[in-house]
């Protein structure tokens, strides 16, 4: 089928509609117009460019326009910005940055790949020289400048979400005195308090300067340079270098312009097919909503991903006038920060309040293969599922190696509709050198499928009067305990069981929840029919509640 297919904008969206869409169909036209220099680059690559883990810029560079032209017969114009669109005519008006000229283009099919830029707060001083965003290769360029000069220097990175993480693991390994603003309570927003304080953890343990729940109020300024940025509290971080990392907006004013629907999140609205509510014009990535696979929602989710997924549906429809459905999406994502490693995948405790789920967790540690072999890591694994059903509906992982292979199972399980009974029966690889007989993915469905049977109860905190019984070792104890915790170890429970009462609510205490299941196990064989276990036990108290006095005491 003969006809012309224009894409406005590049990188993961519009270049994987542009490559989809002449694979699809050889006898279109097809014109690729990015208002930047490059057409597509490893946006995500950016910041480790920066810090040096990759040393040749050129690999940043996924596809040049020669490159879309010689393999794939697709036009590339390059500094060109799209002003205006026409429905009615169905054309656009493009400005030749270089030249300063415009022409007016036709079209049959408009994929708009737009984007999104980055939140910068009009705040003054804010367009300092030495205050930057991270959003393309141009940014890129003028920060690798910047650094290259400064190793010493000081910086001030806000925002503690993906980008903000990892520019702090980067400019410390450069050298740099690394501050970190968040105006919310905690790092990584998309995690739950306990699972995110873990990292908090890491990046004070590396000498990151943090302050967590107080948000940019200005700054301090000399000539055009930024000298200091002031938080709300008034404290004043020096800096040398700052950058911005609050988070994006959608660029939908080609769209409002037109009058495309624009969704309730600020996204632009579109059907399984990526078509508008114009059906000759698309919209893929940034600045679009996506539809959520577990709460059935829109919403929009900035992130290479769904924008690579719907791009490639959005070029075949536009090619053929038929392709798949945009798959959902579950918001799976991944960030190192320094030897932590944080994933997440569906609900996360923000979601679950809001769409008022009665959902189940569990929290285990795991390590990411076998422990007799040398250099295992541990894992803490966070599970949440329905009551009902055993569905599950997210999961959020923090370790060291293995969490992003986890996550992935996790998420194909979530893709599918799994349930923990799924989880539980996964055939995986084991070998001593990559896993576990019983993976950490088995050892969490397990743990839920004893919390359904009514075999283990879960309780993040023990309730007050409840009988506490911790189970740990001697040294554990020492090393601190529960205020008003029986100790009696494993091992000696089942002959000083006479010790505890039967009627009362008793919470069973370990380090991470194994052995308090066992104990558990023995109590309520015992006559005990009031048993829980405290989740994530021991290893998860200084992130559940940081402000808790763990009793120090000599037994």
């Amino acid at each position: 089928m003969a006809r012309k297919i224009v894409i406005v904008g590049g990188v993961a969206g519009g270049a994987s509609a542009a490559a989809r869409a002449r694979r699809c169909n050889e006898d279109a036209e097809i014109l690729m117009i990015e208002k930047d220099e490059y057409v597509s680059f490893a946006n995500c690559g950016l910041p480790y460019y920066i810090g040096g883990e990759i040393k040749d810029r050129n690999k940043l560079l996924v596809a040049t326009p020669e490159k879309f032209e010689t393999w794939f017969n697709v036009r590339v114009w390059t500094n060109h910005l799209v002003t205006s669109i026409d429905r009615e005519n169905k054309t656009i008006t493009v400005l030749d940055r270089k030249a300063e000229t415009s022409k007016t283009v036709e079209y049959d099919k408009l994929i708009l790949a737009p984007g999104a830029s980055p939140i910068v707060p009009p705040i003054e001083g804010i367009r300092s020289s030495n205050v930057f965003t991270l959003r393309n290769v141009a940014d890129t360029d003028r920060i690798k400048s910047f650094v290259d000069q400064n190793h010493q220097a000081k910086a001030v990175v806000i925002g503690a979400g993906f980008i903000g993480l990892e520019m702090v693991e980067m400019l410390h390994h450069l050298g740099m005195d690394v501050s970190l603003v968040e105006l919310a309570p905690q790092v990584l927003p998309p995690l739950d308090p306990e699972m995110a304080h873990m990292v908090q953890e890491e990046l004070a343990s590396k000498s990151v300067t943090l302050h967590i729940g107080n948000g940019l109020k200005g700054f301090v300024t000399d000539g055009e340079k930024a000298t200091a940025v002031e938080l709300n509290d008034g404290t004043k971080c020096p800096c040398d270098l700052v950058i911005l990392a609050i988070g994006v907006r959608p660029s939908t004013e080609l769209a409002k312009a037109i009058d495309l629907q624009i969704g309730e999140t600020g996204g632009i609205a579109i059907n399984e097919y990526a078509q508008t509510s114009d059906p000759h014009i698309y919209a893929v990535g940034d600045a679009v909503e996506y539809l959520n696979g577990v709460t059935d929602i829109l919403q929009r989710i900035p992130l290479a991903g769904p924008a690579n997924r719907a791009g490639r549906v959005a070029g075949e429809h536009a090619a053929c006038d038929q392709s798949p459905p945009i798959p959902s999406v579950l918001g799976t994502a991944i960030v190192r920060a320094f030897d932590k490693v944080a994933a997440v995948t569906g609900c996360n405790q923000r979601c679950i309040d809001a769409m008022g789920y009665k959902t189940h967790q569990v929290i285990i540690p795991a390590k990411n293969h076998a422990g007799y072999y040398p250099g295992a890591q541990e894992m803490v694994i966070k599970l949440v599922y329905l009551p009902d059903s055993g569905k599950v509906m997210g999961a959020q992982i923090v370790g060291g190696d293995g969490v992003d292979k986890r996550i992935d199972v996790i998420a194909t399980a979530i893709r599918f509709g799994g349930t923990i009974d799924d989880l539980a029966g996964l055939d995986l690889a084991y070998a001593p050198p990559f896993g576990n007989a019983k993976d950490g993915i088995h050892l969490a469905a397990f743990a839920a499928q004893n919390d359904l049977r009514g075999l283990e109860s879960f309780i993040p905190d023990p309730p007050a009067g409840d009988q506490i019984v911790d189970v740990r070792t001697i040294a554990e104890w020492d090393a601190g305990h529960l205020p008003d915790a029986v100790h009696m170890p494993l091992h000696e429970i089942r002959q000083r069981v006479s010790e505890l009462d039967p009627t009362r609510s008793t919470t069973v205490v370990c380090r991470g929840g194994q052995r308090a299941y066992y104990a558990s196990r023995i109590l309520r064989q015992n006559g005990f029919t009031q048993i829980k276990t405290l989740a994530g036990g021991m290893m998860m108290r200084p992130h559940q509640n940081k402000k808790l006095q763990i009793k120090e005491q000599v037994r």
